[in-house]
């Protein structure tokens, strides 16, 4: 039986009727944002009903969720904050930023802090080539941008996120 489906019923039939029957497959991106909101990434199971509600291969919808940075196939931190590294990205210092980044905090590209609230994200064309070193952060359902970066400026971001998440929480700063 598709949970994906079960669970998400009602919003699945509003997405679908967005869009004309012979087309269902144009919803793919609507649905894997649906199933990401409640985890924070998008399962292999979920992908795979994903593909039967749309009559489509699961291949095809995975290769979405592979191609997009906004789409996660794995669990993260709280915040991802996603360097663009792109080859005219790295000739403006991104490759060095990166990793000077990951360094002050202690973990490599790929990982979540400890805290679980930053997992550090490499990608690839961010549209901001001309103001790099840049990244982008999700979370907490925005996505925004920084450009112009400095590692400290990106600790004094992180600072504060630590900061709202511990308020948050009713633990103080």
């Amino acid at each position: 039986m598709n949970e994906f489906l079960l669970q998400n019923t009602e919003e699945i039939q509003k997405i679908l009727a967005a869009y004309p029957p012979e087309n269902k497959r144009a919803a793919v991106m609507p649905l894997l944002y649906l199933a990401q909101r409640e985890a924070g990434h998008i399962r292999k199971k979920t992908i795979d009903e994903i593909a039967d509600i749309l009559e489509i291969t699961s291949t095809e919808v995975a290769s979405i969720v592979g191609f997009y940075t906004l789409y996660h196939d794995q669990p993260g931190g709280r915040y991802r904050l996603q360097v663009c590294t792109d080859l005219p990205c790295a000739l403006r210092g991104a490759d060095q930023f990166l990793q000077d980044l990951c360094t002050n905090l202690g973990i490599r590209v790929g990982e979540t802090s400890a805290d679980g609230l930053i997992t550090i994200e490499e990608v690839t064309c961010l549209a901001g080539c001309h103001h790099a070193p840049l990244f982008q952060l999700q979370g907490d359902g925005d996505i925004t941008y920084h450009e112009d970066q400095t590692v400290e400026a990106a600790l004094q971001l992180i600072a504060e996120l630590k900061k709202k998440a511990a308020e948050r929480e009713g633990t103080g700063a």
